[in-house]
């Protein structure tokens, strides 16, 4: 299997790259400053055709144009101006429009997907717990069926794209009841279910005050009595489990992606600094101690690159779903990592000014670290990579 980029993905990434210089990077550091989520700039996104990328044409996507890979291409982008908007775009589509297109009936689709993948709204999805995150199975929610509705109450937090202008729905993991575990005792059965904006009983908690992402829109959500048609149960009842790990699979190699244009962005700062900044005479970039840091940073960023479009690639080949798995875990732990460290690494080529907020490199040093915790933290992704390696590790 090759993994080189397509001439037609270099030539939508040159498009993309236009797009991101004129109308994010002169703005992102004020909407950082601002906490201001850009709607406008969200839907423009939208226009250009970024969320649909993996979507079918009858629901206004790329069809067979576009492909995984084309979304990755869009994440890493986006993320090398601004990681805000690069996560935008990756929960929009993989945990907002995803989960709908891959489980939703015909009539869920149609109600949902054209104005998500036109970028005209936005879709959240209600995973995380105030004491469930990685333990997943712990979710306290409750959904109960009465008389035809699902009535919702219970809490989430760390929401992305919840709490928007443009949100029309939220895709909320409930208990819906328990099932026998096989060795007599029970175990929570868990589904999800499609919680429109504005429901009665749906609260979107006031915006996270966040060490990064700041032009993210994050909350944490309540739901109180909250009642919905049975009909907005999203795939089958009890499976939302497997559901949820199945749309995480493919999340943890798009912020690969995201860590990767954090990575690009802090080697073509460093480089540019290091041939700017004199001291003794001379660029500090013909001083080894500086030089050799930023190679180093060219080593994570191309060994970041292959291993997210070498698992992209076997995502849009329909690879069997364990090698799927072990590559998004690989790319997801590895890119992200190495993006906490290139922003340091940068930090430190830029000496004081590195510690000032109007340099670039101080708001990718404040966006890397969640990288390594959202859609699954490092040592998940290492548990889930020794299982795959056949350990018994819990």
């Amino acid at each position: 299997m090759t993994y080189e980029l397509s001439r037609e993905h270099e030539e939508f990434r040159r498009s993309l790259r236009e797009f991101a210089l004129a109308e994010i990077a002169p703005y992102a550091a004020q909407w950082d400053r601002d906490h201001h989520f850009p709607v406008d700039v969200v839907q423009q996104m939208g226009k250009l055709g970024l969320f649909g990328l993996t979507a079918p044409e009858e629901y206004g996507g790329a069809g067979e144009h576009g492909d995984f890979t084309s979304l990755c291409v869009a994440i890493e982008e986006l993320g090398r101006v601004d990681q805000s908007m690069g996560i935008t775009l990756e929960a929009a589509v993989g945990l907002g429009i995803n989960p709908i297109l891959t489980y939703g009936t015909d009539a869920q689709k149609q109600q949902w997907l054209p104005d998500l993948v036109a970028g005209q709204a936005l879709a959240g999805f209600g995973l995380t717990e105030p004491g469930a995150g990685s333990d997943a199975g712990a979710t306290r929610t409750k959904a109960e069926l009465t008389e035809g509705e699902w009535v919702v109450n219970g809490a989430k937090q760390f929401i992305t794209n919840s709490g928007s202008d443009i949100t029309s729905v939220v895709t909320v993991t409930a208990r819906t009841g328990s099932r026998d575990d096989g060795v007599g005792g029970s175990k929570p059965e868990i589904s999800t279910i499609l919680v429109p904006a504005g429901t009665e009983g749906f609260v979107v908690e006031p915006a996270y005050d966040k060490l990064g992402w700041h032009a993210s829109d994050t909350h944490p959500l309540t739901f109180q009595d909250c009642r919905v048609p049975e009909a907005n149960l999203l795939g089958e009842r009890g499976r939302g489990y497997a559901q949820f790990l199945a749309t995480l699979d493919d999340g943890r190699v798009a912020i690969a992606a995201l860590a990767v244009g954090c990575i690009q962005a802090c080697v073509d700062l460093s480089v540019e600094y290091a041939l700017d900044r004199q001291t003794f005479g001379a660029p500090i970039g013909r001083k080894q101690g500086v030089a050799f840091q930023i190679a180093d940073l060219e080593v994570m960023l191309h060994a970041s690159r292959l291993l997210t479009y070498r698992a992209a690639a076997m995502k849009d080949r329909n690879a069997p779903v364990k090698e799927f798995k072990q590559a998004a875990a690989i790319a997801k732990l590895y890119a992200t990592e190495s993006a906490v460290t290139a922003t340091r690494i940068a930090t430190q080529v830029f000496g004081g000014y590195g510690f000032m907020e109007e340099y670039a490199v101080t708001r990718l040093y404040r966006d890397a670290k969640v990288l390594e915790i959202g859609e699954g933290t490092s040592e998940v992704q290492r548990m889930l990579i020794a299982r795959g390696l056949g350990l018994p590790v819990e």
